[in-house]
């Protein structure tokens, strides 16, 4: 059986989702289509909508066959480190291929935006260097130094201001320096933008609009029309059950708490918190009623809301530099669930793994997996303070079977 492999989050699983794992399938000619997604913490430094568990089963009832999960020492990490984790996954459990939207929708681009930055490595570095002496961030450091670059080769490029293209280039950049076999795909991103309001004219919008009209909305009629009907029907049961969807405004007074009993020498040993913003975060939690009165104090052109986010992630999940480091690569492949078809893949070629497979968390004590159970327990925690109800942790919760 040929299994293709996609990257997701699935905050939540909308109808350009759909089209991205049927295209998927249909163009790599594959069997069973594997998605590896983030776990409660995102890439972005967010807290996920809902939970794993019904974000699985909008994957399974979508043509899906298998979800794991992108461990959370990756999933909440920089692109770098959140493609290679994933992409690394994705070989382990047999994918031949990966595919990833984008906005380009071609692959030759990429690979081309590849050689052309592999061939001009010193002169990238330099030109990166360059830039953030200038005072603008590391990001766009990148970005500028990329279109400089760029302007020396006749092969065409991929534009890497696009968020989609960024993640897509640092899959392949990934797959390529790792020295994996599987092959990269690309799926044309279609009618919404990443960061674009819901058109009520259109049944497609990305994943920021539709969760920007609920919290706006306070109401998933809105939004219903974007959404295949089983992920409709799960965050009606999800909103029934908890009363909210979850995000930071949720978790404000857990994440304040955490800020201010730590010391700022304590603060500094949690990941990716450096260069004195310590003091910064615990000035600007004594002063906010809100998360986002808390973020835009403390926001600059060196720390962007993005970077913050994942910053505070850590100190709120009680990560460590140390522990967020302590391994380069997955140790294990996580099941969340698998259809039938998926189910029959994974009886017929688990023993070809390059990676256990895990299906239980109580049989290992993998220091990686711990992580992810407590990320799953502190996400919980805010569960239970915005809705008074008790969440199913990962010792509780078996894979989901279709």
């Amino acid at each position: 059986m040929k299994a293709v492999g996609v990257v997701v989050e699935y905050n939540p699983f909308h109808n350009g989702h759909f089209y991205h794992i049927s295209q998927s399938k249909s163009n790599s000619n594959a069997d069973v289509v594997i998605a590896v997604m983030s776990g409660h913490f995102l890439q972005r430094g967010e807290p996920a909508l809902l939970d794993k568990w019904h974000r699985t089963k909008m994957a399974l009832n979508n043509g899906v066959d298998i979800v794991i999960e992108l461990p959370y020492v990756f999933c909440t990490g920089y692109a770098t480190a959140f493609a290679e984790g994933a992409i690394q996954l994705l070989e382990a459990i047999g994918c031949t291929h990966f595919a990833f939207g984008s906005e380009e929708g071609s692959i030759q681009p990429f690979l081309n935006t590849f050689h052309i930055l592999k061939k001009h490595e010193e002169q990238y570095n330099a030109l990166i260097k360059h830039y953030v002496t200038t005072g603008i961030s590391y990001p766009q450091s990148l970005y500028k130094a990329y279109e400089e670059l760029r302007q020396m080769d006749v092969n065409s490029t991929i534009d890497l201001s696009q968020p989609n293209n960024i993640l897509g280039y640092h899959y392949i950049e990934a797959a390529k320096r790792l020295n994996l076999q599987i092959e990269p795909m690309t799926i044309p991103r279609i009618k919404a933008g990443f960061h674009d309001d819901i058109d009520n004219n259109s049944t497609i919008a990305s994943a920021t609009g539709i969760r920007k009209a609920i919290f706006e909305q306070q109401t998933l009629q809105e939004i219903k029309q974007f959404l295949p009907p089983a992920s409709f029907t799960l965050l009606k049961n999800w909103q029934s059950e908890y009363g909210s969807f979850i995000h930071w405004e949720t978790l404000w007074p857990y994440l304040r708490f955490a800020i201010l009993r730590n010391t700022p020498e304590q603060l500094s040993r949690f990941a990716d918190v450096s260069e004195g913003i310590e003091f910064a975060l615990i000035k600007a939690a004594k002063k906010s009623d809100s998360f986002n009165q808390f973020m835009n104090q403390i926001k600059s052109k060196r720390y962007t809301w993005t970077r913050l986010q994942r910053i505070v992630t850590h100190i709120y999940t009680g990560i460590t530099k140390d522990q967020l480091h302590e391994s380069t690569k997955p140790s294990y492949i996580r099941l969340l669930g698998m259809s039938q078809n998926g189910q029959a893949y994974l009886s017929k070629h688990k023993k070809q793994f390059q990676l256990p497979l895990i299906s239980r968390v109580a049989s290992t004590k993998d220091p990686m997996l711990l992580l992810d159970i407590r990320a799953t327990d502190m996400y919980a925690l805010g569960v239970e303070y915005s809705s008074g109800k008790q969440m199913a942790s990962d010792y509780q919760t078996p894979p989901i079977r279709l």
